[in-house]
């Protein structure tokens, strides 16, 4: 009896020791599973010449500099350089917290890590374009995805395909053109209410096809965040991939540029 106890911490400390160890080799499994992948930026490139809101304006970038000189910072005087930026959070491929549009939002550095990470269903909008170049992806565009490719899974991460991203450095005007193609707010709705969706996305730089900005308004002040100007998501599949994004840790945030990807099955 007297080596019940110490006979039950060595047997805790071996499973312990075995937990961690099997923890680590999951990891590890993971990781060579996703290093052996395809990824795909989901992201644009932006610059102080890039589409923007015009209620916003244009970035400015110019070399940082010494704030007792004003002399810029340079490689061969100083042994670096950078960047100054000056432009509004909501620039490029970027994310929008709730805050953005809701009084008690979450801010986007409170936005949950493990909403970074999530299964990505993709959208295809571009078949009804020919007819309807500006049209507001469905419920019913919707329940026709399903049937071809299963039901929205819960927990997922939704972008809708519109291939307006290939006009961001080909024709920046035509990317800027209003209406152009977007969700339906009834589709925004039924899939956080029916499919449980956690975040969703879109090429565009609104997530409706009107003005009144009811989808985008719904969306963050029932505490989703957004991903606006997506890019390379005729590259993904409509399921199976995985899409990564990250920010910046901005306190109090309420938005900025961020940076996608996609892993593909």
């Amino acid at each position: 009896m007297k080596l019940a106890k110490p006979l039950c911490l060595a047997l805790l400390a071996i499973a312990l020791s075995f937990t961690a160890a099997q923890a680590q080799s999951d990891l590890a499994r993971a990781y060579r599973v996703i290093a052996s992948k395809r990824f795909v930026d989901l992201t644009h490139s932006f610059s102080p010449e890039t589409p923007v809101w015009s209620g916003f304006g244009q970035a400015k970038f110019t070399p940082a500099f010494d704030p007792k000189t004003k002399r810029p910072y340079t490689i061969k005087e100083d042994g670096f350089r950078t960047t100054y930026y000056d432009m509004v959070g909501q620039y490029g491929t970027h994310v929008d917290p709730p805050a953005h549009f809701a009084e008690n939002g979450i801010t986007m550095d409170e936005i949950p890590l493990k909403q970074m990470i999530l299964p990505l269903i993709v959208l295809d909008d571009t078949p009804y374009l020919a007819k309807d170049p500006n049209h507001a992806f469905s419920v019913a565009d919707l329940t026709a995805w399903e049937k071809k490719h299963g039901r929205v899974p819960k927990g997922s991460f939704v972008a809708l395909r519109t291939d307006m991203s290939k006009d961001w450095d080909a024709n920046p005007e035509r990317f800027k053109r209003a209406p152009f193609p977007a969700w339906a707010f009834e589709t925004v709705k039924f899939l956080y209410e029916k499919r449980g969706v956690t975040a969703t996305g879109h090429e565009a730089m609104d997530t409706d096809t009107t003005d009144k900005m009811d989808s985008e308004t719904w969306i963050l002040q029932h505490g989703h965040y957004q991903i606006e100007v997506m890019a390379n998501l005729d590259k993904v599949p409509a399921k199976g991939a995985l899409i990564v994004v990250t920010w910046p840790k901005v306190r109090k945030g309420l938005g900025f540029p961020a940076r996608a990807f996609a892993i593909l099955p």
